[in-house]
């Protein structure tokens, strides 16, 4: 079971499923507090007992003892009698709580706060919204004037400061002036002593044309300073009120200097001149989405949420022409493939069906090839032949064509559907292959990058780690240069794979490694790659090191769990309940994961002896016996298809000779 803590309020624990755990008393809530403050060390009981009793009595270490054991029981209510705590360990002279860095909410908010400090704007106010969420209170608050809490309190209090005004100033180099104003009027109100906070909202006022409050601003602060603290303002706010009375050109309002500019004067021409329900600004919104949604993070998202609004749109006003328009020129390059959001990549099938067939029969080859792809594309992962059949057409109209653009969109569809049965690795090959070079040719670099991502990926299928260098390197090349930040996902994640297939790094490097790649995904707006996908990564690596599965109780495995489930009660020594739970194992979606998740069933078949379970994945698997199990997403590996392979025969020949288990 999974335990997370929380200590940005009250002091608190969930379990796996998010229900809270009873910690009892206010001590024993202390001991788990004191713990978490010393982040891992233990704690000597001598310690504990000065920091949870002012005058401990006589029998305090007895009491703490049985503090720890309901702790224990509260915690680990699973855990076998006599058996080790894996939680709340007793070491050396004292206790040390161990859990991962994501368990506690201040971990987590530390970690986030420190890594948007290097972030590009876009990204910074997801992210720190969502860290901002987790505080439901001052830190520590039931223990706000022990000793023991005053300096970890301050620190974090002072984190949470520096977010906050991290966030505004990603909002105003992102002409979010408006927005940020109230949010920064609040702050300095709670905090009027921050002269950085000031500034924000001096600067954020100036940006929305309020000159005049922004000078308020500054001599309300400089007011507060001198008359409560006897202290001048510092350099930065006295130059930025002589900046504003000046209304200094780099105060200008609009981020990014000239392009800045240049972006505000056009956008406000646009605004004069195109009417406001126009059928070119519908259009015109598409090409800002299909832009947002390679930048990751909050664009991303927002491009999602925005699509389907206008594909309504286009259908309200009844021009099929225009719908096709609307929904084809989402041409958004596609690498991984399991949907972010299945119910909506269903409606936008559902809209192109409904354009296609409301097309005339004849004419319209390039719109019915967009719409075609859209169709590929959003179906991803599905058992359906269809998809895979407008696949084909799209390319087949897109070479009769000879357009370069709408022939890379094609292939990216072709790409999503060319996962029939396991071991087609070579074939996406030659597919990433002919997109670098036709992208190349026609300055498509969105889709160059995809074409090294799809030969990343199929190079680490085929254990071909030069080839996959190579291409990883290209990409991130590209991604540099063209300011495509989604792309160092991937590429982190390979060099995490490459690391854990080759076996030289400890597991415990590989395992911290595959940590640091997952946090990288926090705040990248992409739930259909990161959920579920640490704890298969973890599970891949321990048992291609010969370790059991993580002993936990399923919970965070997202769509890989009914596959993980079985090996997760072989490791509890729970083998009846694999084999109930193998039985209830679907075959796995056609996509990246697809040998990997039949090398998880065909694992737990051979040690509960499912004979139907082994033959199925034995059949699954031989067409990919040349290749890494897993590897083909780039991200993971459970190591030779042949591997597996070769334990389904013996077990298979075993059970044959002997007649059964």
């Amino acid at each position: 079971m999974q335990v997370a803590f929380g200590v940005l309020g009250s002091v608190l624990a969930w379990d796996g499923a998010g229900n809270a755990i009873a910690l009892k008393g206010p001590r024993h809530r202390a001991v788990v507090a004191r713990l978490i403050v010393a982040r891992g060390r233990v704690v000597p009981v001598t310690r504990l007992v000065e920091d949870l009793w002012a005058d401990p009595p006589a029998d305090a270490v007895s009491a703490l003892r049985t503090f720890v054991a309901a702790l224990r029981r509260a915690l680990e209510p699973e855990r076998p009698p006599r058996a080790a705590p894996r939680l709340l360990v007793t070491e050396g002279p004292g206790y040390a709580l161990r859990t991962h860095a994501d368990a506690v909410d201040a971990w987590r908010f530390e970690r986030v706060a420190t890594a948007t400090a290097t972030l590009p704007p876009a990204e910074v106010p997801a992210r720190l919204n969502e860290a901002l969420g987790w505080w439901r209170g001052p830190a520590y608050a039931d223990f706000a004037d022990e000793p023991w809490t005053r300096a970890e309190r301050s620190r974090l209090a002072e984190l949470r400061l520096q977010a906050v005004e991290r966030r505004a100033e990603a909002r105003l180099a992102l002409g979010l002036a408006a927005e940020t104003v109230p949010d920064l009027d609040a702050h300095v109100a709670e905090h009027p002593w921050r002269e950085n906070a000031w500034a924000l909202l001096a600067l954020a006022l100036y940006r929305t044309g309020r000159q005049g409050d922004a000078l308020a601003v500054l001599r309300r602060a400089r007011t507060l300073l001198v008359e409560q603290l006897g202290v001048d303002p510092g350099p930065e706010l006295r130059r930025l009120e002589v900046d504003v009375l000046q209304q200094a050109e780099h105060l200008d309002p609009e981020p990014g200097g000239a392009a800045g500019r240049v972006w505000a004067q056009a956008t406000a021409a646009y605004d004069r001149t195109v009417a406001a329900g126009s059928r070119a600004r519908l259009e015109l919104t598409v090409g800002l989405l299909r832009n947002l949604a390679v930048t990751g993070g909050s664009g991303l998202q927002v491009a999602r949420e925005h699509r389907p609004a206008a594909i309504a749109a286009a259908e309200e006003l009844g021009d099929v022409e225009l719908v096709t328009r609307v929904i084809g020129s989402y041409d958004v390059s596609a690498i991984w493939t399991r949907c972010d959001d299945p119910d909506q990549a269903a409606r936008v099938v559902a809209a192109a069906d409904r354009a296609l067939a409301a097309l005339p029969p004849t004419g319209h080859d390039a719109a019915r090839a967009r719409l075609l792809t859209t169709v590929a594309l959003e179906s991803r992962g599905t058992r359906s032949a269809r998809p895979a059949r407008a696949a084909q057409e799209a390319e087949h109209i897109a070479r009769e064509l000879g357009d370069p653009a709408l022939l890379a969109f094609a292939l990216n569809g072709v790409f999503m559907q060319s996962f029939p049965h396991a071991g087609l690795a070579p074939r996406r090959d030659r597919t990433g292959a002919e997109l670098i070079a036709l992208a190349a040719r026609h300055d498509l670099v969105t889709y160059e990058v995809l074409g090294h991502l799809i030969r990343l990926q199929a190079r680490s299928a085929l254990a071909d780690f030069d080839g996959a260098d190579h291409h990883a390197a290209a990409a991130d090349r590209l991604a540099e240069r063209n300011e495509l930040p989604l792309v160092a996902v991937f590429t982190q994640w390979y060099r995490v794979l490459r690391l854990a297939a080759i076996g030289r790094a400890p597991v415990a490097e590989a395992e911290a490694a595959y940590r640091e790649a997952a946090a990288g995904l926090d705040g990248a707006g992409m739930p259909g790659l990161q959920d579920g996908l640490l704890p298969l990564a973890l599970l891949c690596l321990r048992l291609t090191n010969a370790l059991p599965a993580q002993t936990d109780d399923g919970t965070g495995w997202g769509p890989y769990g009914p596959w993980a489930r079985p090996l997760v009660l072989l490791a509890r020594g729970r083998s009846d309940e694999a084999a109930a739970a193998l039985c209830t194992v679907l075959d796995p979606p056609r996509d990246l994961l697809f040998e990997a998740l039949w090398c998880l069933t065909a694992r737990a078949a051979v040690a509960v002896g499912d004979r139907e379970a082994m033959e199925r994945a034995h059949a699954a698997l031989t067409p990919a016996a040349g290749e890494l199990a897993g590897a083909g997403s780039g991200l993971l590996t459970l190591g030779p298809v042949s591997r597996y392979l070769d334990d389904l025969a013996t077990a298979l020949s075993a059970r044959d000779a002997g007649g059964g288990w």
